[in-house]
């Protein structure tokens, strides 16, 4: 029996007070994000009464402080003319917009339910299509909402929370910043604990990225649930440590992880040994920023990581892991260095340097694990990207599944169909 969600129609949640219709100037960290949709999942195992309408309400209470949220990203005229790209971004905020909504239900279980599916051609498109509202074109326009959220409730008396948001509003920090506030109104709260802050005038500028910029879909990307074990990730660390040269330097949860997806994915692939592996991944920079206490915009470097792809395939894990530890504590200074990235590669060279990069974000820690609506904290957070609409290789390394003993969960859009049981395959050495 398949799992039906019914979805009530869509309706748009507004700050249950009057709050100011001031603009806001995007900054150079929101900037690249303007168009890019998110899209998490939090599970909550634990009823509570009403969840829909209870959450509801809440959001429109937190909306009031959180006011940027239900605004819309416009243009302005910048420095450089008339064309879009020198034009000035800003949220403008003028009170009468506010966010989507909707509630919905299934007839099923969580025991029952599996949220994703492997292959993009079945016919049934995944659970958590069903889960979430999304952009329709794929990405964020100027007269969309800022953010989408739905509440599903499970037979089970379980409740997922999806949203969708535009990444320019605010990064993953400050997404699960907002989400608790709306859980300490929906506890019964009369105000957030921490304060927010949207413009922080005070952040540093920084050049724009160069590469990992494509406006067209990868093409024949399949979505995968993956686990890396927990004794794989312990095993990583330990080896690690013995082998850090008496300087006894620790291996963290991510960077073992990171190692290994981006092994086992180079090797899948099998590219030419000489052509280039690359690997980023975002790390928040908001302590090398001195941005201020409950500030929820953008705020995150990405870090590099350079090799060929011979190198990356046939390395030591300890050795990719002491790489990725380079390139993480270099990323605040890399924001400002000289870019040199810039190939001169035709749309194929493009498409292949593109293919056989790798870009990683991770969930784990960064407050979705905390959001509390009133039953308790999520059993899982998960997040979830249309595979149509996938423009570079990705892997979320997302908050580890209770129920799997610390191993670490990974929603993974990075190899084609035809390399997929290649990655598997790999994967499953590091047991």
């Amino acid at each position: 029996m398949d799992v039906v969600v019914r979805r009530s129609p869509a309706m748009v949640v507004r700050p249950s007070a009057a709050t100011s219709g001031s603009a806001i100037k995007l900054s150079s960290f929101d900037r690249p994000n303007a168009t890019v949709p998110v899209t998490a999942f939090l599970v909550f195992e634990n009823p509570i009464r009403d969840a829909a309408m209870t959450i509801k309400r809440a959001l429109s209470r937190a909306l009031v402080t959180y006011y940027p949220i239900s605004g819309r990203i416009v243009a302005g005229p910048g420095c450089g003319g008339g064309d879009d790209h020198d034009k000035e971004l800003y949220i403008q905020c003028s009170g009468e917009d506010g966010v989507a909504f909707v509630a919905a239900s299934t007839n099923r279980a969580f025991k029952d339910a599996e949220f994703f599916t492997r292959s993009p051609d079945t016919r049934a498109p995944p659970l958590v299509e069903e889960l979430a509202v999304y952009y329709p074109a794929g990405q964020c326009g100027t007269a969309d909402p800022l953010l989408l959220m739905q509440v599903t409730e499970f037979s089970c008396g379980g409740f997922v929370v999806g949203v969708t948001w535009n990444h320019g509003a605010a990064d993953g920090n400050g997404m699960a910043q907002f989400l608790q506030a709306v859980g300490e109104l929906a506890r019964g709260s009369p105000s957030p604990s921490l304060a927010p802050v949207r413009w922080d005038d005070s952040l540093p500028s920084f050049p724009p990225p160069t590469i990992f910029q494509s406006s067209k879909p990868l093409g024949g990307v399949v979505c995968l649930d993956i686990t890396v074990p927990s004794s794989a990730i312990d095993r990583i660390r330990a080896e690690f440590h013995e082998r850090s040269d008496g300087r006894r330097q620790t291996c963290t949860t991510f960077e073992a992880v990171a190692a290994v997806l981006w092994k086992c994915r180079t090797r899948a692939i099998a590219s030419s040994p000489d052509s280039l592996a690359l690997l980023s991944f975002a790390a928040n920079v908001r302590r090398h920023v001195n941005a201020k206490d409950g500030y929820y915009g953008n705020c995150v470097g990405a870090a590099l990581v350079t090799a060929t792809a011979g190198t990356v395939a046939n390395a030591e894990v300890t050795d990719l892991v002491q790489m990725i530890k380079r390139a993480k504590d270099g990323v605040y200074d890399s924001m400002f260095a000289k870019n040199d990235n810039d190939y001169d590669l035709d749309e194929n060279q493009l498409d292949e340097l593109l293919y056989n990069a790798l870009v990683l974000s991770s969930w784990r820690n960064i407050g979705f694990e905390k959001a509390d609506f009133g039953s308790g904290t999520p059993k899982r957070v998960m997040c979830y990207m249309q595979p149509s609409f996938v423009r570079w290789p990705s892997c979320m390394v997302n908050l580890p599944c209770k129920e799997k003993n610390g191993s670490s969960s990974v929603y993974s859009a990075c190899v084609r169909e035809k390399h997929a049981d290649a990655f598997l395959g790999e994967l499953a050495k590091f047991r």
